[in-house]
């Protein structure tokens, strides 16, 4: 796992979307986005870079982390309208190959299990996106996921819903059940890149990064996976026991 501190969300971004411009520009086809707060710095630089130095999607297709269960069909806080507006539709990738769970099929259950076969036969993601919950979630696998969980329904958390209130108009509004690809579909993905800002993300970036091996703390699964790359800002990285080990690491890159 290499840790990356950066000065703040801009730079994260930056960074971050460095990651995947080399991987498209060495062609990699096949991206995982994820939604919220923190891939906002990361789209925008991706977008500034198509338009201003020929940075093409043309040739990939995309796979979302999740969806809510129940959400009116083109609701703007739906991950399929968001991802559209927050990137897709600024940039070349074919719509039509932007590809998220069915939260509004009449079996979501299945469209689970569809979603995730479809994940095996077009995969694995070469890079996949990834936030972090205040706990410890990644995707929307809440404290007590299975590490080898695969795509299915599951229910939020109250924190959760909470943290995602702002987005509606109030708790109330804000769905309980999602559609998410489990911790073991995650773990399928070639490149694993973690980006995480703000003091409020301290806690749950160093469980996940130092802390032991537990489904109480699902990004802990990242521990497992031989490659991975976490990108935060210092008020992210505060309560990171090696903090100056990754500073050095990176100063000290092999080349």
């Amino acid at each position: 796992m290499e840790v990356i501190i950066e000065s703040d969300d801009a730079a994260c971004g930056v960074t971050v979307a460095d990651v995947f411009d080399r991987a498209v520009r060495s062609g990699a086809r096949v991206l995982g986005l994820a939604t919220g707060s923190s891939p906002l710095s990361v789209y925008r630089e991706l977008i500034r870079r198509h338009r201003e130095e020929g940075l093409s999607f043309a040739a990939a297709q995309a796979f979302l982390l999740d969806e809510y269960v129940g959400l009116p069909k083109g609701h703007p806080q739906s991950y399929a309208h968001v991802i559209r507006t927050e990137f897709t539709d600024h940039v070349d990738v074919d719509p039509a190959r932007v590809q998220g769970p069915d939260g509004w099929a009449d079996d979501v259950f299945a469209a689970a299990d569809r979603y995730d076969a479809m994940l095996r036969d077009e995969g694995p993601v070469d890079v996949q996106l990834l936030g972090i919950g205040v706990n410890g979630h990644i995707g929307f696998n809440e404290p007590g996921s299975s590490l080898g969980s695969r795509t299915r329904v599951t229910t939020l958390t109250e924190q959760t819903r909470r943290d995602n209130a702002r987005f509606f108009d109030g708790i109330d509004e804000v769905p309980r059940h999602v559609i998410t690809q489990g911790l073991g579909t995650i773990s399928s993905a070639r490149h694993l890149v973690l980006i995480a800002t703000g003091g409020h993300k301290a806690e749950a970036v160093a469980a996940a990064v130092e802390g032991p091996l537990t489904a109480s703390c699902p990004a802990s699964v990242l521990q497992l996976h031989p490659h991975v790359t976490v990108v935060v800002d210092e008020a992210a990285a505060a309560r990171l026991t090696n903090a100056d080990f990754y500073r050095y690491a990176r100063e000290n890159r092999p080349r």
